[in-house]
C-alpha cells in the first residue's frame, strides 16, 4: 500500500481491507462447511506481504490483533466456570505436561538432524511446544462445544502449556546466550505464574459470587460490561508483567465474572465487540507468513515434514495424557492441542531476533504455526460432530 501523507487515513484504510477480507473470507469457509478462523487466517495470507501485498502489519493492527485475542479469551472464560475446571484437573495437567513433552523432543530431534547445534536446536524446539488457546477456542465457541469434558481439558490444558512454555524459553534463552541457567528464578517465575493463576481463579471467582451486585453500582446499563472489561485488560496486563500470555490473564477474568448473576447479559454484549475485534487477531495472523522464503522443494520438504512432526507431537502426548477419557474423547483433546498460531510466531521471532536462525527456518517455524492452526479447526469440527460426548473411563 503506498505511503500517504495522511497517516490516519492509511491505518483507517488498512483495518477496512483487513476486516472487508476477514468476512469474505470466514463466510467462504462456512459455506465449504469450514470454521471460520480458516477462513479468516487464509484471508490474512492473500492480502498480506506474502501474495498481493494490500496491507502491512503496523503498530495499528497488532494492537487491535492482540485486543481481540484478548477479548475472545475473556468470552472462553465467560463460558467456563471454575467448578468445571476442577473436574478435569488432573487430567488437564497431565495433557498440559505431556504436550509439551514429545512436541520438544521431536522438535529437537528434527533440529539436530537438519545440522543445528545443541542450543540452537532446544530453540527451534521451543516452537513446537506452546497451544493456541485463541485458535482452538474460536472453533469450540463457533460449535457451541465449549461446556464439553474435552474442552474443558483442552483449556486448562493450555494454561499449563502457557507457564511451562513459558519457563522453556527461559530455559534455551539463557543456553543459547551461553549464560547458566538461574534455577533459582526459574522458580521464582514459576512460583508467580501458578499463583497469580490460583490466586485469580480461586480468589477472585468466591469474591465475584459474593459482590457481583455491586457491577450495578454505576447508573450506566452497560456498567457491569465496563467493569468486567476493566477486570479484563487489569488481569491481562499483570499476567503479560509476570511474563504469561496477556490471553491468560484475559481468560482468567472470563472466569471471574462467570461467577456474576449478570453473567448471561454479559454474554449477549460481549458477542458485539467480539465481531469487530477478534477477525483482526486471525487475519494478521495469516498475513505474517512470508510465501517467497518457502518457494523451493527442499524447504517445502521440510516444512511436510516439521508439520507432521508438530501435529504428531500433540496428538501422540496430548492423547497420552487424556487417555483415561476414552479413545475417542483423547483423540478430540490430542487435535484441540495441536495449533501453534500465535505462540510459535512469538517463539521463532524471539528466535531471529537472537539470530539463532535464519530466514528460511525463521519462515519454516512461522508456516508449521499457521499450518497447524489451519489443519487443526476442520478437523477438531468433524470430531466433535460425529462423537457424542463420552463419560470419562472411572
Amino acid at each position: 500500500m503506498p505511503p500517504s501523507a495522511h497517516p490516519a487515513t492509511d491505518v483507517l484504510l488498512s483495518l477496512f481491507v483487513v476486516f472487508v477480507a476477514a468476512q469474505v473470507g470466514a463466510e467462504l469457509a462456512q459455506r465449504l462447511k469450514l470454521p471460520a478462523v480458516v477462513g479468516e487466517i487464509a484471508a490474512g495470507c492473500l492480502i498480506g506481504p506474502a501474495v498481493f501485498g494490500w496491507v502491512a502489519i503496523n503498530e495499528p493492527l497488532s494492537v487491535l490483533a492482540e485486543i481481540g485475542a484478548v477479548l475472545l479469551l475473556f468470552s472462553v472464560g465467560l463460558e467456563t466456570r471454575l467448578d468445571d475446571l476442577r473436574e478435569v484437573g488432573g487430567t488437564a495437567l497431565s495433557v498440559g505436561v505431556a504436550g509439551v513433552v514429545a512436541p520438544f523432543i521431536l522438535g529437537a530431534a528434527w533440529a539436530l538432524a537438519a545440522g543445528f547445534g545443541t542450543a540452537q536446536s532446544a530453540f527451534v524446539a521451543a516452537a513446537f511446544v506452546a497451544t493456541s488457546a485463541g485458535i482452538t477456542a474460536r472453533v469450540l465457541a463457533e460449535l457451541g462445544a465449549l461446556n464439553r469434558l474435552e474442552s474443558r481439558v483442552i483449556l486448562g490444558a493450555a494454561v499449563i502449556d502457557d507457564i511451562l512454555a513459558m519457563l522453556l524459553l527461559g530455559v534455551v534463552s539463557a543456553i543459547q546466550g551461553g549464560g547458566r541457567v538461574n534455577v533459582a528464578g526459574l522458580l521464582l517465575v514459576l512460583g508467580q505464574a501458578v499463583g497469580f493463576v490460583v490466586l485469580v481463579a480461586v480468589v477472585g471467582t468466591r469474591v465475584m459470587r459474593r459482590s457481583s451486585a455491586a457491577l450495578d453500582a454505576p447508573i450506566s446499563a452497560h456498567s457491569p460490561l465496563s467493569l468486567c472489561l476493566a477486570l479484563c485488560l487489569g488481569l491481562a496486563l499483570a499476567a503479560a508483567y509476570l511474563g504469561l500470555a496477556a490471553i491468560i490473564g484475559a481468560f482468567l477474568a472470563g472466569m471471574v465474572a462467570a461467577e456474576a448473576k449478570q453473567r448471561a447479559v454479559l454474554e449477549h454484549q460481549v458477542q458485539a465487540l467480539m465481531a469487530f475485534l477478534v477477525p483482526f487477531f486471525f487475519v494478521v495472523t495469516g498475513a505474517q507468513v512470508e510465501l517467497r522464503q518457502l518457494a523451493s522443494w527442499p524447504v517445502l520438504g521440510a516444512l511436510v515434514l516439521i508439520t507432521g512432526l508438530a501435529v504428531a507431537g500433540k496428538l501422540l502426548g496430548c492423547g497420552l495424557g487424556a487417555r483415561r477419557l476414552g479413545r475417542r474423547s483423547a483423540l478430540i483433546v490430542g487435535v484441540g492441542m495441536v495449533p501453534r498460531g500465535e505462540v510459535g510466531i512469538i517463539v521463532a521471532s524471539l528466535g531471529q531476533r537472537a539470530g539463532v536462525f535464519g530466514g528460511s527456518t525463521y519462515a519454516l517455524i512461522i508456516a508449521m504455526s499457521l499450518l497447524t492452526s489451519v489443519l487443526a479447526p476442520p478437523l477438531l469440527k468433524r470430531l466433535l460432530a460425529t462423537h457424542p460426548p463420552e463419560a470419562p473411563a472411572r
